[in-house]
């Protein structure tokens, strides 16, 4: 353990002098790379972007609360779930934007709406819709109260032909979710339920049509204490398993330091806990060489404690770090340092790199130095956490280093005892998904006047064009 320590102290103060340049807005790249005489690429940034309109049931004026999004690599076309304006937003031909929402007698999703009775549940515990995969010609989407449902988009507007529940009587929301289309099998997690759970659903590749099945129960009598929740789950046709992020093992919230990535089989057994130290594992990719990257929403500092946003009671630097593990046998290959902190993460094989996108910020404005005085006396966090530098980190797949932080946007809250007239909840830049054949990446942002066409929200489209080389 003390060899760990020291092995992680080393990392973190070659750290600092990367976020110390980050800080001042520089771009970052990964030192082997350039020792290995890397060939320069065009950097990343924002091409274009694409306004979300405000629809019907939209109470916020403005697209705020939204979540996963996914890129259907076989058609190109995007999917983001879109709480505010209770739908599936589809983008195609970057440009052509549609809203998907349930039909044929399923009722509508459930919007941005907090649990009833609130009972400790936060405030996306009880919304929808949330996770969404596509691999043509069905979308699949989770929502709230613990339902999933199937899309066919052969018909225009799309056709919702199944829907499930993953657990009867369950209020919470099913989440985000992995699809196996070899098998027909879809694995969605319920990550606000208590104790969280998995659930295995059959897919009739004709039709749609959705069964579920096995709940896979991730509490300490099932052999996984998930004590805050589970997070993004993959499919890896190399193995045949599901890969699923776990937040925190047998920990309290505040001082554990160990979280994990578990290997399911098809029939829903957990075969093995790759522990993940230093991170609180949310977003999860797969890349090459079966190689998983974890991206890390919990993160740590130079000490290796629990970083926190409050800055009347930080005194330490924030060290964020994505871990690259090997799916095969649970190693760990790399310490990504610099990059989070991030929620959904995505390989883009257009340019063998990873994608995270920032649910929140370690260069946020309120939690720069130094903490307020008296250290250690603040109960509650400052005011407009959502408000911050936000990054779309860019991992070089193969070395493995972070080479860009591309700046996005997070909105903080307004909340209804401001006396605006559309109180909204904080939007943050936390969803990304690549298209492989194009390498764009697309980002949605919540409403604000700072991104081109993004009033009412916006869907944000980067890549590598140089029009001095293309």
């Amino acid at each position: 353990m003390l060899r760990a320590h020291r092995v992680l102290h080393a990392q973190l103060k070659r750290y600092l002098w990367c976020s110390a340049l980050a800080a001042a807005g520089l771009l970052l790249a990964g030192n082997a790379s350039w020792a290995a005489g890397k060939k320069s690429e065009p950097a990343v940034h924002l091409l274009s972007s694409v306004q979300v309109p405000v629809t019907d049931g939209n109470t916020t004026n403005g697209m705020y609360s939204f979540d996963i999004s996914y890129v259907d690599q076989s058609t190109g076309v995007y999917f983001l779930a879109d709480r505010s304006n209770l739908a599936v937003e589809s983008l195609s031909a970057l440009s052509i934007l549609t809203q998907i929402r349930p039909n044929s007698g399923h009722a509508p999703f459930a919007g941005f709406t907090p649990c009833v009775p609130v009972d400790g549940h936060a405030a996306n515990d009880c919304a929808g819709p949330n996770g969404v995969v596509s691999v043509f010609p069905f979308l699949f989407v989770t929502d709230a109260p613990s339902r999933v449902l199937s899309f066919d988009l052969r018909f225009n507007p799309p056709q919702t032909v199944g829907e499930c529940t993953t657990k009867t009587g369950e209020p919470t929301r099913a989440d985000e979710l992995a699809y196996d289309p070899a098998d027909g099998l879809i694995l969605a997690i319920n990550n606000a339920s208590s104790p969280p759970f998995g659930t295995l659903i059959k897919v009739d590749n004709v039709t749609g049509v959705l069964t579920c099945g096995t709940n896979i129960i991730l509490d300490a009598a099932h052999g996984v204490d998930a004590t805050n929740g589970a997070e993004q789950p993959v499919w890896d046709p190399g193995t045949r398993k599901f890969y699923l992020s776990i937040p925190e093992i047998s920990g309290d919230g505040s001082t554990n330091l160990n979280g994990a990535v578990l290997r399911i089989s098809t029939a829903g057994v957990v075969e093995a806990q790759y522990p993940v130290s230093y991170c609180g594992p949310a977003g999860l990719a797969l890349g090459p060489k079966e190689n998983l990257l974890v991206g890390c929403n919990t993160i740590f500092d130079e000490l290796g404690n629990k970083w926190t946003t409050n800055v009347d009671r930080e005194v330490n630097t924030a060290a964020p770090q994505y871990v690259i593990i090997d799916a095969v046998t649970g190693h760990s290959l790399a310490n990504v340092l610099g990059a989070g902190v991030g929620d959904e993460v995505w390989f883009n094989r257009g340019d063998n790199h990873y994608y995270t996108a920032a649910s929140g910020s370690n260069l946020a404005p309120n939690a720069i130095t130094p903490a307020r005085s008296p250290n250690g006396t603040a109960t509650t966090a400052p005011v407009l956490t959502a408000q911050g530098a936000a990054t779309l980190d860019v991992i070089d797949a193969f070395s493995k280093t972070l080479d860009q932080r591309v700046p996005t946007l997070n909105v903080p809250p307004v909340l209804a005892s401001s006396g605006d007239l559309h109180p909204h909840p904080a939007g943050t830049a936390h969803s990304v998904a690549a298209d492989g054949v194009t390498a764009n990446v697309f980002v949605p942002i919540g409403a604000n006047n700072a991104v081109p066409n993004c009033l009412t929200g916006c869907i944000t489209i980067y890549g590598r064009y140089d029009p001095d080389q293309d």
